[in-house]
């Protein structure tokens, strides 16, 4: 039995919500993500895990800064001192947005870094761990623009691209498959969408730009387990198979407020896998969301601060009110009450307003479709009518696919 530990979508140089670190001269969120993925480490290391498996996206940019590739490689050193196996997966954040140029985690595998194996192409890697082989097949972010820069496929629409590159990739796993060792556990590690999964917005990942990889593909019973990255919601596509996306290990955005955040410990063997997700301590973040239309709406706000707890949290204020309530709103003491937090995001006045008349319409805005208003809009603005017809055509593409 192999114990490995799975993780995914680090990103680090996310720095919203947060501030410069006296002590350290580090952006505040950076520390943050650091301490989760310096977790992740110490986990590693204290349980003997002896495969660790990163499915992708290290940084948040495609070209990060040194500072953030010195904090990722002193993690990484560490693994590759205490000879753990590590396997990291190129992801869509990893990759260049030019042919020829090193993704973001290449610098390990050129400088043949112990231990430390850069997937930045499909392929099978035999691994040799403390408790026997495991073979990995990794499938690193596909790089549309590699097809489309032969001349033969440039004319092609984004239907048949999508189409003909999941055809390649189904084939280029099938030749993988075919030639596995059938007695040794399975790993398949990827950084893609699966067709069902949710992202943390909770829509289906069913249409749009991405490549979407067919079920049928992460189901294979050649894989013992399934290892995914990219997307940020924790979440489970299949038991048989286990196929995982472990998520992102810090929240990103308030999009993701109710979130569990952590990475995954999987026990394989050849034709099983047990796991179970390991829940970080990752900043919280709280919405306080209040109805201030009281004699006091400052002491309604003040209330609904108290009844959450949002003390080291990145916290955001949403006051709904009427005009006439709106001028006895007290933010100076809204803000001494919210001191505990570790950041206020915002504050936000929604104030009830009468139903108005725009764009020189007599059809309030509020009764209008989105395609109606930016119509609407466009004709205020003089635009000729070929943009306009151009630009609803994106619009429509737009609502389809929301």
């Amino acid at each position: 039995m192999i114990r490995l530990l799975h993780f995914a979508d680090l990103h680090l140089g996310v720095e919203n919500y947060g501030r410069i670190d006296p002590q350290t001269g580090l952006f505040s969120r950076l520390t943050d993500f650091l301490h989760s993925l310096d977790t992740i480490v110490d986990y590693a290391l204290e349980q003997e895990i002896d495969l660790v498996i990163f499915a992708g996206d290290a940084y948040k940019s495609r070209d990060p800064s040194p500072t953030h590739q010195r904090e990722f490689a002193k993690r990484i050193q560490r693994l590759s001192a205490a000879s753990v196996p590590t396997i990291l997966v190129v992801g869509n954040h990893d990759v260049p947005n030019a042919l020829g140029r090193a993704n973001t985690v290449e610098i390990f595998d050129t400088l043949e870094v112990e231990s430390i194996v850069v997937a930045k192409r499909p392929g099978t890697h035999r691994i040799e761990t403390r408790n026997g082989p495991i073979q990995v097949v990794t499938l690193p972010w596909v790089v549309r623009s590699t097809l489309l820069a032969r001349e033969e496929y440039k004319n092609l629409s984004l239907d048949e691209t999508n189409a003909l590159i999941l055809e390649r990739i189904e084939n280029i796993i099938a030749e993988e498959i075919a030639s596995l060792d059938r007695d040794v556990p399975t790993v398949l590690a990827a950084h893609g969408s699966v067709f069902g999964a949710t992202y943390g917005s909770e829509r289906s990942v069913m249409l749009g730009q991405e490549i979407i990889l067919p079920r049928s593909m992460v189901t294979n019973p050649a894989w013992d387990y399934v290892a995914l990255g990219h997307i940020h919601k924790h979440q489970v596509i299949c038991e048989e198979p286990p196929v995982v996306y472990a998520g992102s290990i810090e929240r990103i955005d308030f999009g993701e407020e109710r979130e569990d955040k952590g990475f995954v410990v999987a026990e394989v063997e050849r034709g099983r896998a047990r796991y179970e997700f390991v829940r970080l301590a990752a900043r919280p973040f709280v919405t306080v969301e209040v109805e201030a239309r009281g004699d006091d709406p400052t002491a309604e706000v003040l209330a609904a601060i108290d009844e959450h707890d949002i003390a080291g949290a990145v916290v955001r204020v949403i006051i709904h009110t009427t005009p006439d309530k709106e001028p006895l709103i007290r933010e100076s003491e809204i803000r001494r009450r919210l001191e505990d937090a570790f950041h206020v995001a915002a504050m936000v006045r929604d104030v009830e307003r009468q139903t108005r008349l725009r764009l020189g319409t007599d059809r309030a805005v509020e009764e209008m479709t989105p395609r109606q208003v930016l119509e609407r809009y466009l004709q205020v603005k003089q635009t000729p009518p070929e943009r306009v017809r151009v630009l609803l055509e994106y619009a429509d593409r737009i609502i389809e696919q929301s």
